[in-house]
């Protein structure tokens, strides 16, 4: 139940290592895993550019991607953010493809597209359909060799990058944590400006920077295409000689190296950062790494593992499970030159900031001076296999690994040289990294508390060094040519056949319906046994069961206490999660498929026995209570958790989790609601990965087929939605909003819905991906936002679709604006068959792309299952929105999608915005966030 809500604020990096798979134990055992190495073939072109392949017939798609030994270390002086802002740049227009064509080459034809910025490295990548290859390999060359750097392009994509920065960065809670880790990480090396930048050298930054940098640092010979997916190598070497061969060397070139290193520290030091809408404070240490290739590095991984990898973790055992903290994570971000490691918590409420600052100070000392256990370092290794086997599952994760290597080693095969490194690390060396890199004398003491957004407060006493700058541009900028002599892309070629492995249905001896199918060959397994018993069931005045009973279902059985579950699981490298929905609950268990069956026998204990302590009810409801604090903190958060009782009411559907209702909560609750919802004649069990249908129903009906129950089938939830509450215009005034959050939506249809496809396709027409409408209007024509899109999820019963953006506070009233105008359009506007026909494609391809992982496919499925839906339908998806007319879409979007009927929504400054809001909507109701009550039909607390 309780979310990290850490991650997406600080960007965190774990690094990506992965071990060698070889012969698996038997059930119960915990020996060392390891994992396939990744095979592939590389050459280099006479100009530089290197090329690796990853050939795989087994699935339908080809991933290509460049990656460029350009990153934010390259930043000029006075322009941090530059790397990443020119990312945006080059992905936008060349001398033969218009503005943002590239989205339409790929998502128009099923595929997706992105790229990302780090410290050593810029990649632009694609996932299409294989018969696309040479349509995307045509892209990548025009975008080396013929980038057009305007005006629109750089003014747009600057305005989006600062509202990328507003959104990551600066309104939520501890967005800034992410600058106080690279101030502090570094001192001598670029690395210490952060990758995003901040607003006013992004305001300084011009046409001409931009195309200097190009002319400095993007070339072929600063470059590799790595192609993963199914295509034949000699094709792919005929390819690039077609159309990168030729493409000269940079003809500015300045190198690429940092020659600069870290000088290790030998002076502690502390710092206490400020920022506004911090709920929580932060105590954390920072010490500084050495580069990626260190030899060091491995154990460092290994250490990180066993302090903070999972439930069993020596952090989580002191610092959460004590109740002294709500969260702690913990880093290791290497690159080329140099890193940091980062240790912190997240306090409870009472918890006094020395006392966890001494308990964490005291974990890193016994790392220092007592060796680890062999269990420990078993488990540590055993949980970097799987989350090896869970990136190799697919291509597109096989040459993501090797890439990521690159770029920070130069070496293709680093990944699979640091497995056995990780394998062969020991105690006594986890014990001397700690006592070489993670000293009392080197660290960073570190607080984040609330305060103004001061970064004096955490500035680093060693001066900034001033950095290298680029050369000046030279020659003519590019321009993008006429329709008449425009090169079009190439078409595609024929598409490969690729047998499917089939999906089997079957029960067990219970009567449990098991679906299965084997997704790949990679030896990693999922099991999701699907539950009834959702949000939708929580009693009145009790909001928060289902997701209470699914939090704490590996919180202890008659059998089993909650760290024996976690050290069980966790030394088997398996990984279990519960979450509850609104119409029901997902049980998944992940594991090697050696260890699939030890692992299982845990999943089927707490399913059936889970016992809820209540201790562990008291923690759990603690963090819980403390995590809406956050929530309450974010524009984002608070805008969604409104968004419930604001579109359904006092109905089943409308319930909001509140500090008030998770008191009410009790120990009986939660095994009632388990006895109750969880029954063996209601239950479903999908099984997917590598492993084949017959094994799996083995595997199943072992573990679940003698699970039997006296008490009755639960009955779903009668009407969960209710009738459709009058729309509201609503605005939550939050003065220190960073961003305002928008969100508007309508009351739409239930999945078993006639016309539940046709919605679908219209949804995916107003905002599913970078070609949405809503995408488009908000962010490509007007760069008002780092992205909008709207989602219409499958329930039971009525589902609401709504769409989102956020953007600074004075432009809010401008977005929703938008967003409505997209609300009328999509019931009024002819949609075009052609138009119609990509965004099809677009859907089936995404869908496609999911089921070929375990974790993926069982997503689908279970989804559907829960909705009562034939499983068949995941492979259906195609043919039945082949089947929805033009005609169908329009009608459908006209009778739902009414701006008269929407909701409105939006989380932010109100005295940048209402004025101009009010003129649109006069009986706006504005609620400032100090009176907000989400246990009140009107969201408002009573006056007096």
């Amino acid at each position: 139940m309780f979310r990290s809500f850490l991650a997406a604020g600080c960007g965190m990096l774990a690094l990506a290592v992965s071990l060698p798979l070889a012969a698996q134990t038997p059930a119960g055992s915990a020996e060392a895993l390891s994992a396939p190495q990744i095979e592939f073939e590389e050459w280099t072109l006479d100009n530089g550019l290197r090329v690796i392949a990853l050939p795989d017939q087994g699935t339908s798609t080809v991933t290509t991607s460049i990656w460029y030994d350009v990153g934010s270390k390259h930043d000029p002086e006075g322009r941090s953010g530059f790397a990443h802002l020119f990312e945006h740049i080059l992905s936008r227009k060349t001398e033969n493809m218009p503005y943002n064509m590239i989205n339409k080459l790929t998502e128009d034809v099923g595929g997706q597209r992105n790229a990302s910025t780090g410290d050593d490295r810029t990649n632009y990548y694609e996932t299409v359909p294989a018969e696309y290859l040479e349509t995307m390999l045509w892209t990548h060359a025009e975008r080396m060799a013929r980038p057009v750097v305007d005006a629109e392009v750089f003014e747009k994509e600057r305005s989006i990058v600062k509202e990328e920065l507003r959104q990551r960065i600066l309104a939520p809670p501890y967005g800034r944590l992410r600058l106080v880790f690279a101030e502090n990480g570094y001192d001598i090396l670029p690395h210490r400006r952060p990758g995003i930048g901040n607003i006013e050298e992004l305001d300084a930054t011009t046409l001409d920077d931009a195309r200097a940098f190009h002319q400095a640092y993007y070339g072929p010979d600063t470059a590799t295409v790595i192609v993963a997916g199914n295509f034949e190598t000699a094709e792919l070497r005929a390819l690039m000689d077609k159309y990168f061969a030729a493409i000269p060397r940079r003809s500015n070139a300045i190198p690429l190296e940092i020659t600069a290193r870290e000088e290790r520290r030998t002076q502690p030091r502390s710092l206490v950062a400020t920022a506004p809408n911090v709920p929580l404070p932060v105590v954390g240490y920072l010490w500084q790494l050495p580069p990626q290739t260190h030899p060091d590095v491995a154990a460092v991984n290994v250490l990180d593992a066993i302090m903070s990898s999972g439930q069993n973790s020596r952090l989580y055992n002191a610092l959460v499970r004590t109740g002294k903290a709500v969260e702690a994570q913990q880093f290791a971000n290497t690159s080329e030159e140099g890193g940091y490691f980062a240790s912190f918590a997240i306090l409870s409420p009472v918890a006094d900031q020395d006392e966890v600052s001494a308990l964490l100070a005291a974990e890193f000392e016994r790392l220092r001076t007592q060796p680890v256990s062999e269990a420990e370092l078993r488990e540590a290794k055993n949980e970097w296999v799987s989350g090896t086997l869970s990136r190799r599952e697919t291509a597109r994760g096989r040459a993501f690994e090797l890439g990521e290597a690159l770029v920070s080693t130069g070496d293709p095969r680093w990944a699979d040289r640091l497995m056995a490194d990780i394998a062969s690390v020991t105690a006594a060396d986890v014990m001397r990294v700690a006592q070489t890199w993670l000293t009392a004398e080197s660290v960073v003491a570190m607080r984040y508390v609330a305060g103004e957004a001061d970064p004096s407060t955490y500035a680093n006493p060693v001066p900034m060094p001033t950095f290298r700058s680029v050369p000046p541009a030279s020659g003519e900028p590019a321009l993008l040519n006429d329709e008449a002599t425009r090169q079009a892309p190439p078409t595609p070629s024929p598409v490969p056949t690729v047998e499917r492995a089939p999906l089997i249905q079957t029960t067990l001896d219970n009567g449990i319906r098991l679906v299965s199918t084997q997704t790949g060959d990679v030896p990693l397994a999922t099991i999701t046994v699907v539950l009834p018993g959702g949000t939708s069931a929580d009693p009145a005045g009790k909001a928060g069961l289902a997701e209470m009973t699914a939090g704490l279902v590996d919180k202890g059985t008659a059998t089993r206490s909650a760290e024996q579950i976690a050290q069980t699981l966790e030394s088997l490298g398996a990984s279990m999660s519960a979450s509850a929905g609104p119409d029901g609950t997902f049980v998944s268990l992940t594991a090697p498929v050696g260890n699939i069956m030890a692992a299982g026998e845990v999943m089927s204990d707490v399913i059936r026995n889970a016992s809820f302590p209540q201790d562990e009810l008291d923690r759990e409801r603690k963090r819980a209570v403390d995590g809406l604090q956050v929530a309450m903190k974010d524009p984002g958060s608070l805008a969604g958790l409104i968004a419930s009782p604001v579109m359904y009411g006092t109905a089943a559907y409308g319930g909001v989790t509140t500090a008030e209702s998770l008191t009410r909560l009790t120990r009986d609750d939660l095994a009632s609601f388990r006895a109750s919802w969880w029954h063996p004649a209601a239950a479903q069990i999908v099984v997917s990965g590598g492993v084949a249908p017959d094994r799996a129903k083995e595997i199943a009906g072992a573990l679940f087929g003698d699970w039997l129950s006296d008490q009755p089938a639960p009955a779903p939830i009668a009407d969960p939605s209710g009738p459709a509450p009058a729309p509201r215009t609503l605005v939550i005034d939050m003065p220190e909003a960073g961003q305002a959050a928008v969100i508007a939506g309508v009351r739409a249809i239930s999945r078993s819905d006639a016309d539940y496809y046709p919605l679908m396709l219209a949804n995916t027409v107003l905002g599913s991906g970078s070609n949405g409408r809503l995408f488009e209007e908000v962010r490509t024509k007007r760069a008002l936002s780092y992205g909008s899109y709207s989602s219409f999820g499958a329930r039971a019963g009525q589902a609401v679709l709504n769409a989102s953006a956020q953007t600074k506070n004075e432009t809010a009233d401008e977005v929703a604006a938008v967003i409505l105008e997209q609300f009328e359009l999509l019931g009024t506007a002819p949609l075009e068959e052609e138009a119609l026909q990509k965004r099809r494609l677009f859907l089936a391809g995404s869908y496609a792309r999911a089921l070929e992982t375990s974790s993926g496919f069982n997503g689908i499925v279970a989804g559907l299952l829960q909705q009562g839906i034939a499983p068949e339908e995941a492979a259906l998806l195609a043919e039945r929105l082949q089947a929805v007319s033009p005609e169908a879409a329009l009608a459908v979007s006209r009778r739902i999608v009414r701006p008269e009927n929407a909701s409105l929504i939006i989380v932010g400054n109100a005295a940048e915005f209402i004025d101009d809001l009010r003129q649109d909507y006069p009986s706006v109701e504005v609620i400032p966030v100090s009176e907000l009550d989400l246990n009140s039909p009107t969201l408002r607390k009573p006056a007096g």
